[in-house]
């Protein structure tokens, strides 16, 4: 779309192993390390480590790319307390466990973003997931420290099965899940409830945002209904909460919404226009895409002819409200 720039694009080194056990065990880290370096990953490893399965394969190269999502955190924090809005979509893996691989996530990168924020006395921080999946991983790693507040709008029902009752959850977890069908108003009129009830209360120092692209109507693992106008309007709302803003990916399985989505969102972030008409090689790039996880004729016209989807109203669902209410007790006891 020739929005980025050379001058737009942060490199950083990847960490060593010392950085990765902050958060994960050293156990671990040697044997994920191990086991991409060409050994093959035996019955127990699997049992023990979580990797070397279909949710979570070993390939060439996994390790460097695991780390390389811990790296772009950190550095993604470091920019923020420069002044920075810091993008990094391949980051944003919120399962990963400290000696366990989940959910396609081998290091908790998030978890990095957050511990840089707080090592530089940049608290309180408001952690926000909106990724369709709830951020089981970070809020383990967080549970009950009172610097930091997690707030997670996830689908109902949804893999990993955790806070899956509003309101579930440590002290500091803000947990809303959300019925099949979410739309660009639920999702933005729960925007404007975490704001008045969360953010005015906890007047964040930093802000992580999770922003998974699996919340967007077409992806094959949920059923919700949010267009990325919308979402793209959620984040850059959330960036505003506080003086140093990081944004993450996260999940994401259709690659024509992925695609779009993060591209769009960078774009909102820095300024661009994501309403531009496609260039040429932008319009290549998505025509060029297969997925065996979305059919031919589950291919809208919309994914192959803008970046921007079309608005998905809808109203707000009693369902959404009540967990709403049920959720933002923890903060304060009403609701607009």
């Amino acid at each position: 779309m020739g929005w980025l720039t050379a001058r737009d694009v942060l490199t950083f080194d990847l960490p060593e192993r010392a950085t990765l056990e902050r958060f994960h065990a050293p156990g671990y880290v040697a044997a994920l390390e191990q086991a991409v370096d060409g050994r093959q990953v035996t019955a127990a490893e699997r049992a023990e480590f979580g990797f070397g399965t279909m949710e979570n394969p070993v390939f060439p190269g996994l390790f460097d790319r695991a780390r390389a999502t811990v790296g772009g955190s950190i550095a993604a924090a470091n920019a923020a307390l420069g002044g920075a809005v810091a993008f990094h979509p391949a980051g944003g893996t919120h399962h990963g466990r400290p000696g366990r691989a989940s959910g396609f996530c081998y290091f908790n990168d998030p978890a990095f973003a957050i511990a840089t924020f707080l090592d530089a006395e940049a608290a309180p921080v408001l952690y926000l997931d909106l990724d369709a999946h709830h951020g089981d991983g970070v809020e383990a790693l967080f549970a009950d420290d009172a610097r930091v507040t997690l707030i997670s709008i996830h689908e109902q029902g949804r893999w990993p099965h955790t806070a899956d009752r509003p309101g579930e959850g440590p002290a500091n977890a803000i947990n809303i899940p959300v019925p099949r069908g979410f739309t660009d108003d639920e999702l933005m009129w729960l925007i404007d409830a975490c704001e008045e009830n969360v953010v005015a209360r906890v007047k964040p120092s930093a802000i992580v945002v999770t922003a998974g692209a699996d919340c967007l109507r077409g992806d094959p693992l949920s059923a919700m209904e949010v267009s990325n106008r919308a979402w793209w309007r959620a984040v850059a709302r959330a960036v505003e909460w506080a003086p140093h803003a990081v944004v993450v990916g996260g999940g994401g399985y259709n690659p024509w919404t992925v695609a779009r989505g993060w591209a769009g969102l960078w774009a909102v972030l820095a300024g661009r226009d994501a309403n531009s008409p496609l260039t040429p090689r932008a319009a290549r790039i998505l025509a060029g895409f297969s997925s065996d996880l979305v059919d031919e004729d589950e291919i809208e016209g919309e994914w192959l002819s803008a970046i921007a989807d079309a608005p998905r109203p809808g109203g707000i669902r009693e369902a959404v409200k009540q967990a709403a209410h049920l959720a933002l007790r923890k903060r304060i006891f009403r609701l607009a």
